[in-house]
């Protein structure tokens, strides 16, 4: 258990620089408080991914409450594992190489719905964007279990 703490805190035995020590020695959490600032994050996500799911089918302003709760559930969700490894970390995780890519298709689909449904008012493609947030964003889920997407890619390739 404290080996996944200091995982998890950071303190895998990488070298910092003075400057960052000092940086997320000021900014560390006790474990408590990132798991519930996790928990809390996380589950603030789900609850406006679910809820924007419900509300889409409202007629009138159904489609752009939905994309707006949705991206905010979206954020949620990718804010929430800040807690557990740090912003910096998780920054450094978000542009690895192997995550470079979904990060970006995860981040413009995120303002690209948001463009979509409120500035050209167009419910088609914000849905389509919606669609690719969720697929970006799962794509770059996978990517922190090994072999994960793999198997999936070997799944699809054996279904075609």
């Amino acid at each position: 258990m404290d080996k996944l703490k200091q995982v998890l805190g950071g303190q895998d035995g990488g070298k910092m620089t003075s400057r960052l020590q000092r940086a997320n020695q000021a900014s560390t959490l006790a474990w408590g408080t990132r798991m519930k600032g996790f928990l809390i994050c996380f589950i603030l996500g789900a609850v406006c991914s679910i809820l924007a799911t419900c509300l889409l089918w409202i007629p009138g302003f159904g489609l752009p409450v939905f994309a707006v709760l949705y991206t905010i559930g979206n954020l949620c969700a990718l804010a929430s594992t800040m807690f557990l490894i740090g912003p910096l970390r998780q920054l450094k995780n978000m542009c690895a190489k192997v995550r470079a890519l979904a990060t970006v298709i995860m981040l413009v689909c995120l303002v690209l719905t948001l463009c979509a449904a409120f500035w050209w008012k167009n419910n088609g493609l914000a849905l389509l964007f919606c669609v690719l947030q969720f697929l970006a964003f799962t794509w770059y889920g996978l990517s922190y279990i090994p072999f994960a997407r793999d198997a999936v890619i070997k799944m699809f390739s054996l279904c075609m």
